[in-house]
Formats: C-alpha cells, structure tokens, sequence
C-alpha cells in the first residue's frame, strides 16, 4: 500500500497548529462531465473545521451541499483543489485508504438509519468494528457502552422492526461511536422523526460534543436543527455564502436556505 501523504506542519499557518484542523478544505471544485455537459458542483469552497466544533452546512437542492458531503465523507475526491481530514490530503488516496480513513475517522449518522434489518441493534452496532477486525469480546463491550450511551440498554436485542423511528436512530448514533472517531458526519439525522423525536436526537449529539468534545459536522437544511450547532455554513449555486456562529454562540439568525434558493435574502 501506498504511503499516505500528509500535510507538514510548515504548509499551515504557524499560529494554528495543524493537528487542531481536523477537516482542511481549499478552493475545493468540483466538476461532473454529464453526457458533454460540465457541471461545476463545488466553485472554490475553502474553510476549517477545528478539533471539538460543531458546524451546521446548510444549502437548498443544487447548492453542491450534497456533493461535499460527499467529499468530506471521504465519498469522493475534488476535482481540483485540496482537502484534508487530520492532515491527510484525500486526493492522493487509492480506493482502499479512503476506505480505511473513512472506518477509522469519520463516524456516519445517515437521515435514513441504513441499519440492517435482519441484525439486532447489538450487532448492527458492531459492524464497523467487524470491518476493522476488533475480537469479537471487545466488540461486544463497546457495542453495549455505546448502546447505553444512547439510552438503550434494554433494547440491545431488538430487531429494527421492533424500534421506533427515533430508537432506530439512535442505534445508527451508537454505531458511528464505536470506533471512536475524529469525526461525527450527520447527513438529516432529523429530516425522518418528529418534532420531539428531532429534538431528542439533537440533544443526544449536543451533549456527544458538549461533553464528550465530538466534533459533529451536520448536513441540513432545517434552521431549528441547525440551531444546535456553534457555526453555520450556507452554500448557494457551489459557493460558501454564510460561514458564521449561530445564535446559540452570539450569531445572527440563520438564513432560510428555501428562501435564498429563488434568490431571497441571506438573512430573514
């Protein structure tokens, strides 16, 4: 296997020590050939997330918000420019780092749970501990910690057909805990769930980055859900629009992502 390249300390600003940039992006672009057609899905996109941050990404359909959830997912890779997770520049990566990176930093929540249905939620969450060959007893231990974590102990052996909505969820929440990653990736955890389910949920990655120190990047389009979070960015037409705090840290209002999409005002 290749050696993974690595961003040196010297390429970063020396008042900001690189291993407190957990994700490093610059003048990310991002280009689809469809059928001759280019599509510019991401227009120089550059910003940081630091180590224990709580970022919200906002953007309406076609603002490239998909698309870089993609790459900070480690999904897929820029078209031009550079992006990094914990210093490691993904674009030189082959298929089998980015997967490796993927299952050690980044833990996924997705709005759609992507449980598997003929699994208990014990050994749904144990799977990506399968994937990194942890013996089965510690497995185990961790399974049930993280499962406990999110207040179900007593629904380990429960099938996904069994569990509500919001229980189904956390067991996804469990699952991107166990291998303790430098990153918590949530694409709509709520946009499945109800009002008071919503807010339970949110409330459980609140306290995963209030106490626990998680850095959670959240991809939604929902301002209340994103309210939760210290930092709002917004994406219109592939190009950061908004990068500031949210209410919660002194910040203006966020912006209506549906109401910028026809060309209303960043702010409401």
């Amino acid at each position: 296997m290749a050696a993974t390249p690595t961003i040196a300390a010297s390429e970063t600003n020396p008042a900001a020590a690189a291993a407190h940039d957990v994700v490093r992006a610059i003048d990310l672009h991002k280009i689809y050939d469809t059928g001759g057609n280019r599509v510019h899905a991401l227009r120089g996109i550059t910003f940081v997330v630091r180590s224990g941050e709580f970022v919200s990404i906002m953007g309406a359909s076609g603002s490239g918000k998909s698309t870089l959830l993609n790459i900070l997912g480690c999904l897929d890779v820029p078209t031009s420019g550079e992006f990094a997770i914990e210093g490691q520049r993904t674009a030189a990566l082959d298929n089998e780092q980015l997967a490796e990176l993927r299952n050690r930093d980044i833990g996924f929540i997705f709005q759609n749970f992507n449980l598997l249905h003929r699994s208990t939620a014990l050994e749904n969450v144990e799977l990506p501990m399968v994937y990194r060959g942890v013996h089965a007893s510690q497995r185990r231990r961790r399974a049930v910690d993280a499962l406990t974590r999110v207040g179900l102990s007593d629904r380990m052996e429960h099938m996904p057909f069994q569990l509500s909505g919001g229980q189904q969820q956390r067991v996804a929440i469990a699952r991107s805990l166990v291998n303790d990653p430098k990153i918590l990736l949530a694409d709509e955890p709520t946009g499945n769930l109800d009002t008071r389910t919503s807010a339970e949920i949110m409330s459980i990655l609140t306290a995963l980055h209030d106490r626990d120190g998680k850095t959670v990047i959240l991809v939604t389009h929902d301002p209340g859900v994103a309210s939760f979070a210290e930092r709002v960015v917004v994406l219109k037409d592939g190009e950061i629009i908004v990068d500031q705090p949210t209410p919660r840290c002194g910040g203006s209002k966020i912006p209506d992502v549906h109401a910028l999409s026809f060309g209303g005002p960043v702010t409401t």
